[in-house]
Order: structure tokens, then sequence, then C-alpha cells
């Protein structure tokens, strides 16, 4: 927060604190106390900032409220009279709809996705401070511009270029070179933070503080604008913004502009993310050591085979082992055994006796990476849809005053986009090699609850004519293995040189379940990007 304050001139500082994981351990701490439920970090960060920001007169727009925004609201108010600065605060309230019938029982958390209407709303009426709950990420960005700019909800293409642009900053550094696919091309030991230009019209250029680290380039805009997406209509509150019009261009050294963004209505319905607990989870790791690795994986699964019947096992062996190694280390292989059930005494001590006592009547050379702990809970997220004009959205001012936020009058459902035309493929005497994907096409993956997502990028206009042939859903399912069996969707953005895919259900019900190695598909690109296929030895 210091370093976007003092590295250069800032209208609004925005502060996204809230992911579906974070929801579910926020939910948590509600459980132990009422009084909490929203991101304490945030607190620490104003303590230290507070008076730079007034002095500077930069705004600040966080979601930091979580489930429970009315109090930090008093929480920074206090901290404000602690240090004797007047602050107007502005609160969005009305994303709490954990108690509305119809929802499954049993939940932690279900919180709908609100638009920037009311954030706008707290600073047309002079807040310094917005303190929200759950809003999508973008509408963090989208908010202030509609205040500055007056936009209404006819203004589509303005809002949808909003979005665009909060979009590209909701996650920080990857905007500047963080997860960057080309990572080694760029300096990004201490990548600084994305800084947005909006302009009147809804574009934007993307830049960062001079002398911060890191870069901004049509390749590190186009990598955040492919995380967390799917298809062609990227669905809110107040705006539908088509990814397909999204035009990108490099302006200067660390200045990329976004224009051309086209917005249609938004749809009828609000997203709800729904957190509930799932149940008790364990797990242990046993380390396989040189010679009879699947041996000896398999002599584990049948002394187990008794004590895990019934809760759940998934057994993941990793070959991380390498023929006549110099260490003991590299001659190892793990075995990760994980159990879930409902009962927790069945996947805690009774679970960890059961793999402790194998230590003297195993595999030759038995060990464990840690002793297994306690069973602990696992969560599910879940996504529901509500009526938007059934879910009140509150704007309460810094006077106190509680203004509502009317739904949008016009809306229009998310129909399938059409597929765009291919571009002409490559001569078929193209040359090949056989390679990583990865030494011609950047990828970003990311989660959306129990899906994963999966972008891929060219970086010249030949590469964009392979990939949009040779990168299928077929093609997709033989270099991933694990996407077998699932429902994979493709989408074409010609604008960004870019495939997305939408991997449905590889993450089961979420990160807070831990259905798999990687629970948020965060390198589920750079998987891709090490399988080798053949590549026309031009993109070489």
């Amino acid at each position: 927060m210091r370093e976007m304050l003092t590295g250069g001139p800032l209208d609004v500082l925005t502060g996204d604190y809230l992911a579906e994981l974070t929801m579910l351990i926020l939910a948590r701490d509600r459980l132990k106390d009422p009084g909490l439920g929203y991101a304490r970090t945030f607190l620490r960060q104003l303590e230290e900032c507070l008076g730079e920001a007034t002095d500077r007169n930069v705004r600040i727009v966080v979601n930091a409220g979580g489930l429970n925004p009315a109090r930090l609201a008093e929480a920074v108010h206090e901290l404000a009279a602690k240090q004797g600065i007047p602050l107007a605060v502005g609160v969005v309230e009305g994303d709490d709809v954990l108690h509305r019938e119809g929802l499954p029982p049993g939940l932690l958390a279900a919180n709908a996705y609100l638009g920037g209407r009311g954030i706008a709303e707290c600073l047309k009426a002079g807040a310094q401070l917005v303190v929200t709950g759950r809003v999508t990420d973008a509408a963090l960005v989208s908010g202030p511009a509609q205040a500055h700019f007056g936009w209404g909800e006819g203004d589509l293409d303005a809002l949808a270029g909003a979005v665009v642009a909060g979009h590209v900053l909701e996650c920080g550094a990857q905007a500047t070179g963080g997860n960057y696919a080309f990572f080694g091309e760029h300096d990004v030991t201490r990548p600084g933070f994305p800084v947005a230009e909006l302009h009147a019209d809804g574009s934007s250029v993307i830049t960062k503080h001079p002398g911060t680290g890191g870069a901004v380039t049509t390749g590190t805009v186009t990598a955040q604008l492919l995380y967390e997406t799917s298809g062609a209509r990227y669905a809110g509150p107040d705006v539908t913004a088509r990814l397909d019009s999204v035009r990108l261009r490099q302006e200067g050294p660390d200045r990329v502009r976004i224009e051309g963004v086209r917005g249609e209505a938004p749809p009828p319905t609000l997203k709800v993310g729904l957190n509930r607990l799932g149940g008790w989870r364990n797990e242990v790791v046993f380390v396989l050591t040189g010679l009879d690795i699947e041996e000896k994986a398999e002599l584990v699964k049948r002394q187990l085979a008794r004590q895990t019947g019934h809760i759940e096992p998934r057994w993941t062996l990793a070959r991380t082992d390498h023929p006549d190694a110099a260490t003991e280390e590299t001659a190892s292989a793990l075995l990760r055994l994980t159990v879930r059930s409902q009962d927790r005494h069945a996947v805690g001590r009774a679970f960890t006796a059961a793999a402790v006592e194998l230590g003297l009547s195993g595999y030759p050379g038995f060990h464990v990476t840690a002793p297994p702990g306690p069973a602990t809970p696992y969560g599910v997220f879940e996504t529901a849809f509500l009526d938007a004009a059934t879910v009140p959205h509150t704007a309460v001012l810094p006077d106190g005053t509680r203004r509502t936020i009317e739904p949008p009058v016009t809306t229009r459902g998310l129909e399938p986009v059409g597929a765009p035309p291919l571009p002409p493929p490559l001569p078929a005497a193209t040359p090949t090699r056989r390679a990583p994907l990865g030494r011609a096409f950047g990828a970003r993956s990311g989660d959306k609850g129990g899906d994963a997502n999966l972008g891929v990028w060219a970086r010249s206009e030949a590469g964009w004519r392979w990939l949009a042939h040779q990168l299928t859903v077929d093609r997709i399912r033989e270099l991933l293995p694990e996407t077998a069996g699932l429902t994979v969707r493709r989408h074409l953005l010609p604008h960004l040189r870019a495939v997305n895919f939408e991997l449905v259900g590889l993450l089961g019900e979420g990160v807070a379940s831990q259905h798999r190695f990687d629970p948020q598909a965060k390198a589920l690109g750079e998987w891709l990007r090490a399988r080798h296929v053949d590549l026309p030895e031009e993109l070489l």
C-alpha cells in the first residue's frame, strides 16, 4: 500500500482481499467471533498508510469487509480517530444472503457478487474510503469510474472497458510480470503493482509506477485477461463485457492501451458463492526410495486397504525419482494418501495409527515426510444464481444515509457466442520440430469453483494460425490426460491470438476441498507448456 501511495500519482487505490477460499476462512472466523469476518490484514496496512493517503487525497476502495463490512467500517473509524484523522467512510452492503430461503442447508456463507454502483454512490457522496463485502473484483475499478465519469447503465461500452481494466488490475502483479510464462525476459524479482489510467470512453492504459520492477507488455496483460475467464462474454452485475472485442496495443515502455471493448446488458441474475464444510480430511506422504517403486506403492495400498476402504482414499504416486541418483532425495518418489470422511475420528487417530504402525512392517526404507496430524476440516465451494431484483444492494453513505441501488432495467441472457472464423492454417509442408509447447506459446490457468480455466496465447500471427487449428479439445485431452472424461469447452479470442479452455469438474468441489495436487489449477498451464508437440520451426 505504501509503495502505491508514494510511487506516483493516484486518484483511487483499490484492494482486492477476497477469493473463494478467503470467504470460507472468514466464515470460520465469524463462527468463533461474530465481530470478525473481515480481512484484518487491511487494517494493519491502513494503520501505516492512512495519513499518507489523506495527505495525498487518494481515495481507497476495498472489498476487505468480507462477511462483515459494517464492523470493518467501525474499526476504520476507530483507527482514524486514534490517529486524529477525520475520515468519511462509505459501506456497501446487501451481498450476504446466507439466510435466504431456497438455498441449500448447512452453509457457512452465501454471498452474491454485487456490481460497482454502490461504490459509485458512496464516492459521489464524498467518501474518502469505501468498504464493501462481496462485490465482483472488477467492481473495485468500475465503481470509481462510474463515479468519476458519471456513466449510467446505458453506457455499456464504457462500463465494459472499465470492467476489463478492473480484471487486469485485480490480481496485482500478475499484470506486471508475476506468474508470467516468459518471466525470463524481464526482471520480475519484485514486480510492481499495475496502475490503470481510465478514460471517459472506457478505454484505458495499463502501466505501473516509475522505477518499480517487472514489466507491462501486451503479453503480461494478455496473460491476466485470460486468467479465470471462460468464453467471449464476461458477465457482471453492471455489464457483460465482450472479451472477443478487446484490443491491446503497446503504447510505449510499460504502457499497454486497452481499447475497442464492447459491452452488453448484464444478465438478470447474480452469481452467489456458497461455502460450507464438506467433512474431514487427513493425509500422509510415504517416501519410496530406490528400486521397485511401483511394487512398494502397491504394498502400501494392500497393507492399508482395510483401514482406508471406507474413508474415500485417494492415492497419488509422484515419480520424482531418478535412476542411479547421486543423492537419496533424487532417488526417491512420493506416494501421497489423502482420506476424507464425514466422521472426524475415522480420519484422525485411527488413520494416523494405521499409517505409523507400518513403520516396522512395511516396504524397505519405509519413512514418511511428516507424521500424520489430526483430521482437519475441508470446505466446499458451489455457485447458485438469484434474480438480481431480489438481492438488496445498499450504499451506506458517510452521513449514515442508506441508499438502495436499483437493479439494471435492461438485462440480457448469456446465450453462447458463435465461434469466430478460423484464420488460414499454415501450409501443410511447413517444417516442424518436436519441442515443448511452451517454447512458442504462453499460458495462464486458474480456478472457478470446481472448474479450471486454461488460456493459451500465441506471440505471432503464424503462431495464432497454428494454435487455432491444432490446439483442439481432443488435443487438450491427449496432452492433459487428467481431463479425460471431463467436459471441455474451447473459446477463441482472435484479437488476443488466444484460445481459452474451460475444464469442467477438474477441481472437484473447489480449492478448499483439496481435490487434486494443484487444487487451484495454478500450474495447469505450465504443465501444458511442458508437453512436447510437433511445432513449426518458424515458431522456434
